[in-house]
C-alpha cells in the first residue's frame, strides 16, 4: 500500500520549490504516509476511507483527495463507500464540510457524489 501511495505521486521534475515533487516537504510527506499505513494495522480499504474523512473533516481542498481517491479507485474500492464515508462523517462535521468534500471530489474525479436537485441543475442543491 505504501508503495501505491507513492507510486501515485508524481515524478521528481528538477523543481527546486520546497513542495514540489523531489522537494524536501514532498518527501516528509510522502514517508510520513508511508509510515503511517505499515503502522495502522488497517488494511487499504479502511486506510483510505479514514484519510478520506480526516480530509473532509479538515475542510481539504479537492487537490488534498487526489491522492487518496486516486488510490481508492486503483484498488477497487466503489463510489459507494466513499459516499457512505461521507454520510458517517456528516453527523460529526456537517453539512456544509460534507458537501463541500462531495463536491471537489466530484470536480477532481468526475463523480457524482450527491444527488442532482429535482430540475437536474448541478448547481441548485444542497444547501448548507
Amino acid at each position: 500500500m505504501a508503495e501505491h501511495l507513492a507510486a501515485e505521486a508524481a515524478p521528481d521534475t528538477g523543481d527546486a520549490r520546497p513542495d514540489a515533487p523531489g522537494g524536501p516537504v514532498f518527501d516528509t510527506l510522502m514517508r510520513m504516509t508511508a509510515g503511517a499505513f505499515e503502522q495502522s494495522g488497517l488494511d487499504p480499504e479502511t486506510y483510505l476511507l479514514t484519510r478520506i474523512a480526516a480530509l473532509v473533516a479538515l475542510g481539504a481542498s479537492p487537490a488534498s483527495y487526489l491522492l487518496n481517491i486516486g488510490a481508492a479507485e486503483d484498488i477497487g474500492v466503489p463510489p459507494e463507500r466513499i459516499r457512505g464515508t461521507l454520510v458517517a462523517v456528516a453527523p460529526v462535521v456537517g453539512s456544509a464540510r460534507v458537501v463541500t468534500a462531495a463536491r471537489g471530489i466530484g470536480d477532481a474525479f468526475g463523480l457524482q457524489l450527491l444527488p442532482l436537485p429535482a430540475g437536474g441543475d448541478e448547481d441548485e442543491g444542497a444547501t448548507t
